[in-house]
């Protein structure tokens, strides 16, 4: 991979979601995003419907970090 390619899939990227209602903003790692748009796809459901069983499952964690570790813990070895 070119370093081209690699700064691209490390550059954080922001977006902003509704979760139950609230305005809230997620910064993740281009690579993040990409794989969980995927596994959302793979189970038929958005990633805000994804992000929102995330956020209701995390115990005080940071949402960006809980969002990386469901992505590692459910992304295929």
């Amino acid at each position: 991979m070119s370093a081209d390619a690699t700064t691209t899939r490390t550059a954080i990227v922001k977006r902003s979601l509704t979760i139950a209602g609230h305005r809230t903003s997620v910064s993740l790692e281009d690579a993040f995003w990409s794989r969980l748009k995927a596994l959302a796809a793979a189970r038929r459901r958005s990633v805000g419907a994804m992000i929102a069983e995330i956020d209701a499952a995390r115990d005080g964690a940071n949402l960006s970090s809980a969002i990386r570790c469901y992505v590692l813990e459910n992304s295929p070895q």
